[in-house]
């Protein structure tokens, strides 16, 4: 039996483990614990040795990654003694566990606690002979204190098999740590936003995530503030917003980004995209269903001051006046069917858009304005509502609706719902703040999203007549009408006139001139005959003249549609739309502004009035190394369409900016200022004016 205990001991003696412990001592004091530990029991055919460095830190104490945050210091490893020949080490690359994130006296602070192991990887000079590694390493570990640590370590990693030693477990626990590539990580950066001192990452993940963190480093050592975090309801993907706190960011620059969730972690370089638009609204494809509800409802109210609903404003001022010292009672009849008037216009517009949807069609937000039909349908309610408050005719709702909504035939209530119609029909080429996103949020969605934004707009247009409606005094707290009121109404009656007039104008821009002219004489020729019902002096024969004239509208109407469209010219030193010059002109280093308009857009014309006629844009514009380019959305255009939908807008005004530092595009607000544009060519060519 001793022979046989003898024999074994001999056998553990002379044959070596498979796996024994290749560490230094530890080296440790009430503060930090460390030791230098190699991941193979020899040097084998290797040229890249597997080391790391073991850090236990007492409870309370924390150390740093290679960028602390707001104070502290990264590790040092000085390896200059094994640097030579006899040691065999060629170079030492230390690696970084995912860090975290900590919070000590009012600071952001970036490291580790408990227990880091940091893997190093040495590269032999030699491979197959001994690797002397002698190194020096400083610590700073801080608690309520900041202690700075000093270690020497010696650890000889010999010739033979590199089979893995007792402590490989440990080091590849932390090996794996490492942030790695998107493949091994499984998280992936979808998209970056740069809005000028602002960064936004969007991160997709294979598994779930619950505990993510960002760190970003720049090579100019650009502090940046801990993120915002919006994780998705399915958690597979989070939005990081962080702030470059000293300065803005510069597009182009690059950045090294590190995600954690849990324990993946992805280190990735990512290039600063160009800044966003000045515009504070998101992309419609950011937004959730409530806050595009938000949004339609907030556009929708703005749509009562937008230029294009002005000219039936005179409608909206004579329902409130005719109220004045009237029943309460009746105001608010005539106010919310005024309401009902604005939603049912809404719902037929959600009602088209959805089978157009259905049917694959491509269509944008005013678009029923490029058909010349519709134009001359406007200028024929336009004429007729004009003699209605000149005092011509009276404008009834047909017997079966009236008889649906109020319970008793009323020609008033039928004016009434005719101009909140009327309203919104007057409304839908115009593009007002929130509205575009809005809208490409519902043309972008599913049926039910549709119905629910366009109500949503069409409850916003409807405010200022539901708060009429819940406080009538507002309208008959007015004088009572009297004659000052006829006289009031002749002059508003001209507005619609002249809006008319300006639409014949749109329709000569799309059509010929000769056409509109003899729409125009049309409508003349039915307002002398309206009037001779009401003007004792008109001759007969001149009603009778008039009623010829009427009949020639609708076979104008008819033909309208075929007749030769006139070209959309571009204004004076603007040049015309052309999506392909755009990559030419900014491989040559210019900026291109880029202005869609359209004849029927008023806002897209008080824009160029009002601000892009201003000497201190035009010098900017077409005086210096800026391409201005005109897109005429007056007729339909399917290059223009599609040019839109790129960035998910379906109506205008549309203006964007491109440049060497903009190449994807600033996007303006639709209602353009001095300080917006001039902000917009800054950015995109980086050079002060």
């Amino acid at each position: 039996m001793k022979y046989t205990i003898f024999l074994i001991f001999i056998v553990f003696l002379v044959i070596p483990s498979s796996a024994h412990a290749l560490s230094s001592e530890w080296q440790q004091d009430d503060a930090v614990a460390v030791r230098l530990i190699s991941g193979v029991n020899g040097v084998g055919q290797e040229t890249t040795i597997p080391l790391a460095v073991d850090v236990k830190l007492s409870s309370d104490w924390h150390t740093y990654w290679r960028s602390p945050g707001e104070a502290g210091l990264p590790p040092q490893l000085d390896w200059q003694k094994s640097l030579n020949d006899d040691a065999n080490l060629k170079s030492a690359r230390l690696l970084y566990p995912a860090p975290h994130r900590y919070s000590a006296f009012g600071l952001e602070t970036i490291g580790y606690r408990d227990h880091v192991v940091f893997p190093v990887l040495a590269e032999l000079r030699l491979p197959g002979h001994d690797l002397h590694s002698d190194v020096t390493i400083q610590l700073l570990v801080c608690s309520s204190v900041c202690v700075p640590k000093t270690f020497n370590f010696s650890l000889l990693v010999p010739t033979g098999p590199a089979t893995e030693s007792a402590e490989a477990p440990l080091l590849k626990q932390f090996r794996d740590q490492v942030p790695a590539d998107g493949d091994k990580s499984g998280l992936l950066i979808a998209s970056l936003t740069n809005e000028g001192q602002d960064l936004s990452v969007h991160v997709t993940s294979r598994e779930l995530i619950q505990s993510p963190d960002l760190f970003i480093e720049s090579k100019t050592d650009t502090p940046f503030a801990a993120p915002q975090i919006e994780i998705s309801p399915d958690q597979h993907s989070a939005t990081f917003v962080t702030k470059s706190i000293d300065a803005p960011l510069v597009p182009g620059s690059s950045l090294t980004v590190t995600i954690t969730n849990n324990e993946n972690a992805l280190e990735t370089t990512i290039t600063v995209p160009p800044i966003t638009a000045p515009a504070l609204i998101p992309p419609a494809s950011s937004l959730s269903l409530f806050m595009a509800i938000f949004f339609a409802i907030i556009g929708g109210f703005i749509l009562n001051l937008m230029p294009c609903v002005l000219p039936v404003l005179s409608l909206k001022f004579m329902s409130i006046i005719s109220h004045g010292g009237g029943d309460r009672k009746a105001v608010r009849r005539s106010f919310l069917m005024t309401a009902c008037g604005i939603f049912f216009s809404y719902f037929v517009l959600a009602v088209m858009t959805v089978t157009l949807k259905a049917l694959g069609l491509t269509f944008g937000w005013g678009v029923q304005f490029q058909q010349p039909l519709f134009i001359i349908c406007l200028i024929v309610l336009l004429t007729y509502f004009s003699c209605s408050m000149w005092g011509f005719l009276e404008i009834p709702l047909p017997r079966f609706l009236a008889d649906t909504l109020t319970g008793s035939y009323h020609p008033k209530r039928a004016s009434d719902f005719a101009a909140g119609a009327f309203a919104t029909l007057l409304a839908t080429p115009c593009s007002a703040p929130f509205l575009g996103t809005a809208i490409g949020f519902a043309l972008a969605a599913n049926p039910f999203d549709i119905f629910i934004i366009f109500s949503a707009l069409g409850l916003g247009m409807s405010i200022p007549y539901l708060f009429v409606a819940i406080y009538p005094r507002l309208a008959t707290a007015l004088p009572k009408p009297g004659p000052w009121m006829l006289t009031l109404k002749h002059v508003l009656g001209w507005a619609l006139a002249f809006t008319a007039l300006w639409l014949l104008w749109v329709l000569a821009a799309q059509i010929t001139s000769l056409f509109a002219f003899l729409v125009g004489l049309c409508m003349l020729a039915t307002l002398l005959l309206l009037a001779s019902r009401k003007v004792s002096f008109m001759h007969p024969k001149i009603a009778y003249a008039a009623g010829i004239f009427s009949l020639l509208a609708f076979v104008f109407v008819v033909i309208g549609s075929d007749l030769p469209k006139a070209s959309a010219l571009p204004d004076q030193d603007w040049v015309p739309f052309d999506e392909k010059a755009i990559a030419v002109d900014l491989a040559e280093g210019k900026t291109v502004f880029v202005n869609v308009t359209a004849d029927w857009c008023l806002t897209c014309k008080a824009n160029v009035k009002f601000i892009l006629s201003q000497q201190t844009i035009t010098q900017r514009l077409f005086h210096s190394q800026v391409i201005a380019m005109q897109a005429d959305w007056t007729n339909p255009d399917p290059v223009i369409t599609t040019f839109l939908q790129k960035y998910q807008r379906y109506g205008i005004p549309f203006n964007i900016v491109f440049g060497p530092e903009a190449k994807q595009g600033l996007v303006l607000p639709e209602l353009l200022s001095t300080d917006a544009v001039l902000q917009a060519l800054n950015q995109a060519s980086l050079k002060s004016p």
